[in-house]
């Protein structure tokens, strides 16, 4: 850490403390060639990539709104709130562990979905008829008709 008054770069940690939320550190340094005294703040960079959206704009990641989603289509559905952490923690890591600075809203969305197939198939087909926006009953039907399949084949 470069100090502030002499510019030096070498300096000895005097304290540290955590900030009641525990998301920042708080180090109290001092100088080793001036012997000045500086507080200095520590917190973990996320690295979220941006969500293209299907219009072009561009937003943050939101865990919130992922966790949101799931938690709409597993309404009144016996699926525990636990396992729903657990697949909003998976898409999660997923997109933090990304070199990607940009994703698809379409690749986050299917994310999503793959994650509420294994939770409740009731949950992934009210999910995927407004994830898809499909246009009539017949693509409704295609997609039953798969999930039944994978179903059979014992996925």
């Amino acid at each position: 850490m470069k100090c502030p008054f002499c510019g030096y770069i070498e300096d000895k940690v005097i304290d540290s403390r955590l900030s009641q939320d525990g998301s920042t550190t708080r180090r109290r340094r001092e100088c080793l060639k001036c012997e000045k005294r500086f507080t200095t703040y520590e917190r973990v960079e996320e690295a979220w990539p941006l969500v293209v959206k299907k219009d072009g704009s561009r937003e943050q990641f939101d865990r919130t709104k992922i966790l949101a989603g799931i938690m709409k289509a597993c309404e009144k559905r016996p699926v525990p709130s636990e396992a729903i952490e657990a697949a909003v923690g998976r898409i999660e890591a997923r997109y933090m562990e990304t070199s990607e600075r940009e994703v698809s809203s379409r690749d986050v969305g299917s994310a999503v979905m793959e994650e509420i197939k294994g939770l409740d198939e009731v949950a992934y087909v009210r999910f995927a008829s407004v994830y898809r926006e499909f246009r009539d009953i017949s693509e409704f039907m295609r997609e039953l008709k798969d999930l039944i399949d994978i179903k059979k084949k014992g996925g």
